[in-house]
């Protein structure tokens, strides 16, 4: 198997709850809180943002993406599958689903407002990026 990493991040609004994301990500794929790293920044408006990251290698990663697409239907796998070159840049699959049906414990794929997933292994040959991921994606299944 080759190398495989994953990274997490999430913006989370000063109207928002830290906690519930974390639970979430306890709930959902067994993450605990101390594996995210946390960034305070000050938004436009002068409003707090806060902004965790979690960076999740080897098993871990390979742990963490079977339990992502345990949680996402087959439409949803499909979708991943069909637009693999349009979300791949240099090796990275790039997802992101809504936060608020996060916290609902359901994952729906969302562009704005959304946690976002980086997953990178290295392909040599861009021509076999969709075949690289997608036999990631059965061997995890």
């Amino acid at each position: 198997m080759a190398k495989l990493e994953v990274t997490i991040d999430v913006i989370i609004h000063a109207t928002e709850d830290i906690e519930k994301f974390y639970e979430g990500f306890s709930e959902m794929f067994g993450l605990e809180k101390d594996i995210f790293s946390v960034s305070q920044v000050i938004g436009h408006f002068d409003n707090p943002i806060i902004t965790i990251r979690a960076k999740i290698t080897k098993k871990e990663a390979l742990g963490f993406l079977a339990k992502f697409l345990e949680k996402i239907s087959e439409n949803q796998k499909n979708e991943i599958i069909e637009h693999i070159e349009e979300r791949t840049e240099n090796s990275t699959l790039y997802i992101r689903f809504d936060k608020q049906m996060f916290i609902q414990g359901k994952i729906e794929f969302r562009e704005k407002e959304a946690i976002r997933l980086k997953i990178h292994t290295p392909v040599y040959n861009k021509k076999d990026t969709v075949k690289v991921f997608s036999e990631i994606f059965q061997k995890v299944i």
